[in-house]
């Protein structure tokens, strides 16, 4: 059965590979979509799987005008499937080894100027308990570059307010991120004033909770970030990632060591950093022809 292959292949990614939740998941719904097209066309067993099937799946995404970033994925998300079964004996062929993925303009991530990611963090001027949570969260999100799902499920034992540092956990390890004095002043008012007026359940060990007093959500936060952006005269259109984004930039840009970014970052390839390097490097060619008088 064509599903058993792939939910053996998930169960692989997570305990050989320990690829994190997210990716789990990315790589779960791109082979349920592969298994729904199947099925559609009246197949259901792995042998009946041909070159000329997946070619014939790769021309209906570029047909029904899917994304070059989206078809490579699928690709990506075949080829491990495939490989996988080989190795593993489930068929004699490795019949996606040829897939070749399109071509896809890499988009250098949108970055926050310094001046306005201060101006962001400095929205949240109110002293009420909703003001100084989110004044807590934009602080700490843009001071430790974790992701979104990562801030929303921190839990207060995950804290330590002694030694300024948090620990994250993205499904199969934790790595530890420091936090500085902002960041810091801002969660101590929040744990003293905010967070016990907002939480409705004393027992529970959530950090972040929404006005309802449960934990928050991503789409809660996505809100709340636009929200203080559009006050702070941001036009950039911005997302929780872009902090994330402008954290490992800045870092780089004022002498940090990409190893120690990848680390605090939680990226597996050194690759996926290694571009916030080379958007320090454009920019200093950019100040380069624009000051040298022959530049």
């Amino acid at each position: 059965m064509i599903q058993n292959s792939i939910d053996a292949y998930v169960r692989y990614l997570h305990d050989i590979k320990k690829m994190s939740y997210n990716t789990e998941m990315s790589y779960l719904r791109d082979l349920k979509k592969v298994h729904s097209y199947l099925h559609e066309n009246g197949i259901n067993q792995i042998t009946q799987i041909d070159e000329k099937v997946l070619d014939a799946y790769i021309i209906y995404l570029k047909e029904h005008n899917f994304a070059n970033s989206t078809i490579s994925r699928q690709i990506a998300a075949i080829k491990g499937w495939f490989l996988f079964m080989f190795k593993e004996g489930m068929i004699r062929e490795d019949v996606a080894g040829n897939l070749k993925a399109p071509k896809i303009e890499k988009k250098a991530p949108e970055i926050l100027r310094m001046n306005e990611v201060v101006k962001l963090l400095e929205e949240p001027k109110g002293k009420n308990p909703k003001e100084l949570r989110d004044k807590a969260m934009l602080e700490l999100l843009y001071a430790t570059g974790i992701r979104v799902t990562e801030l929303i499920t921190l839990t207060t034992s995950q804290v330590n307010m002694q030694m300024n540092y948090i620990i994250c956990n993205d499904g199969h390890k934790d790595r530890i991120i420091p936090f500085g004095m902002k960041a810091r002043e801002a969660l101590l008012n929040y744990l003293e004033y905010s967070r016990s007026v907002m939480l409705h359940n004393p027992n529970s060990d959530v950090l972040f909770v929404n006005c309802s007093g449960q934990s928050m959500s991503r789409q809660g936060f996505w809100k709340l970030i636009k929200y203080y952006a559009t006050k702070a005269g941001i036009t950039t259109d911005i997302t929780p990632h872009t902090l994330r984004h402008s954290f490992a930039a800045h870092l780089v840009e004022n002498g940090a060591d990409l190893k120690s970014v990848q680390e605090m970052m939680g990226h597996s390839d050194i690759a996926s950093t290694q571009i916030y390097a080379n958007l320090n490097q454009n920019k200093l060619r950019d100040v380069y022809s624009k000051a040298h008088p022959r530049g």
